[in-house]
């Protein structure tokens, strides 16, 4: 047997997790660095306009991420359940499919953004202050919209084969080489936010690159050739089913971004820094359950297509418990620590008192906040795209939205400060519901088909 398959179908259900997702959740942790290491780096220039405007072109980023989830999460996903069913042909096209997919989608996105510049920085929410600072970061982000698509994306399909410690090797890989440059870049060089730019889009080439001799030399299952991207129905459908409602919520985080810059703005750039920092040190929990669920998902696809029910829940409830351990001492640390974690970044009284809060409140419901992501992953692994599009909905948009515009009428920056958390309890509540009904009436179709 595979040892990949033997993973699936042999290991303990705690073993086969910690293979799978402690990888993926480790890589998460070092990607976390691209989140937080140019805003750290650009905030040595102690120039607030400078980090804000980090914080104002994270939504574009964020958007070109969507892409990269949109094929890399929709190929996982039927990637994973193609092999649980034994049809290898269909992981080879599917794979391929993706790669062809994230190259094109990322040099249309290229000329996208160079040509409507302007129009993207006035949408973000840049002031005369930090429109220079954000075009240079963005132009470059624009020109290397190829590597954040298909490292996010060729990352993906690379674990859902089972190959967790590759897929987290080309993340590091990827991380290291952006810690490397980012000071030589934004320091020694004097580059700025350019230098963050450009070293963040050095590292997510230095991640495309491996991953691409990964599948060519060492998988098992993976294709890179082009004469596998097979325009095939079943694996467009599915993969475009699947990764739609993913996409759709980091589209929805970048809109939720933009949206609440704007609220934010009203209240100066010191407010508009201490927002960005406290979005990018919130990034290690939601990358934490985030990999999680990425890592359990082929586990959970693999045991559906196979109808060993049994795995496929126990797998649930485990990652459940996991992730209300992690959330309380992450809260827990947070709560002590947040005016210092906030200093790390800028040395700044006024931006470390308003980062400080509103880290706290983003952290608050860190204990429940991974089992909406658990759920995600069930639903991307059973192929239900509705449940998925519904909670993509959900946390950025008709929950989240609502409570930015209600919060800031009635409690001002505290209506800002705690919108995120009131549409993550609600986004939580919705998740564990649809989960129950799934999973009975699996349960019912399967005593159904077994008499």
């Amino acid at each position: 047997m595979n040892k990949k398959i033997e993973v699936f179908e042999e290991y303990s259900i705690p073993k086969a997790l910690i293979y799978l997702a402690l990888p993926t959740i480790l890589g998460m942790l070092v990607n976390i660095f691209y989140n937080m290491v140019d805003t750290f780096f650009v905030g040595q220039t102690k120039d607030p306009n400078q980090v804000a405007a980090v914080s104002l072109t994270m939504p574009i980023y964020l958007l070109l991420m969507s892409f990269g989830s949109l094929y890399g999460v929709g190929g996982a996903s039927y990637i994973s359940r193609s092999l649980g069913s034994k049809n290898y042909d269909t992981v080879k096209n599917t794979s391929s499919f993706v790669l062809y997919a994230s190259i094109f989608t990322g040099i249309l996105s290229t000329i996208v953004f160079l040509i409507f510049m302007p129009q993207i920085l006035k949408l973000s929410g840049a002031s005369n202050e930090t429109y220079e600072f954000s075009k240079s970061y963005l132009t470059i982000i624009a020109f290397g919209s190829i590597f954040v698509i298909s490292q996010l994306s060729l990352g993906q399909i690379v674990r859902a084969e089972g190959s967790a410690k590759e897929a987290m090797i080309g993340m590091v890989i990827g991380t290291v080489v952006n810690i490397i440059l980012d000071p030589i870049m934004i320091l020694y060089m004097n580059m700025g936010v350019a230098g963050a730019a450009l070293a963040t889009i050095i590292g997510n080439a230095c991640s495309t690159f491996y991953y691409i001799w990964y599948i060519n030399n060492k998988s098992s299952f993976l294709s890179s050739k082009f004469q596998d991207c097979k325009l095939k129905k079943d694996v467009i459908i599915n993969v475009i089913a699947i990764g739609t409602p993913v996409s759709i919520n980091n589209v929805l985080i970048s809109i939720a971004n933009v949206f609440i810059n704007n609220y934010a703005t009203k209240y100066g750039n010191n407010v508009v820094a201490g927002l960005g920092i406290s979005m990018r040190v919130f990034m290690l929990v939601l990358l934490i359950f985030i990999g999680l669920g990425q890592g359990i998902q082929p586990f959970l696809g693999y045991n559906y297509a196979s109808k060993n029910y049994k795995r496929m829940n126990g797998a649930i409830k485990i990652s459940c418990l996991f992730s209300l351990f992690i959330g309380i001492i992450l809260l827990s640390f947070i709560w002590i620590f947040a005016r210092d974690i906030v200093r790390i970044f800028i040395n700044n009284e006024e931006v470390i008192e308003y980062g400080s809060q509103f880290l706290i409140a983003a952290y608050s419901i860190a204990p429940i906040f991974g089992f909406q992501f658990v759920f995600i992953s069930a639903f991307q692994s059973f192929g239900k795209y509705i449940p998925s599009l519904i909670l993509s909905l959900s946390r950025q948009g008709f929950a989240f939205i609502p409570a930015v515009i209600i919060g800031t009428k009635y409690f001002g920056l505290n209506g800002i400060m705690w919108a995120q958390p009131v549409a993550d309890i609600f986004s939580i509540i919705l998740a564990t519901i649809m989960y129950l009904i799934i999973y009975i009436n699996i349960k019912k179709h399967n005593n159904a088909t077994s008499h």
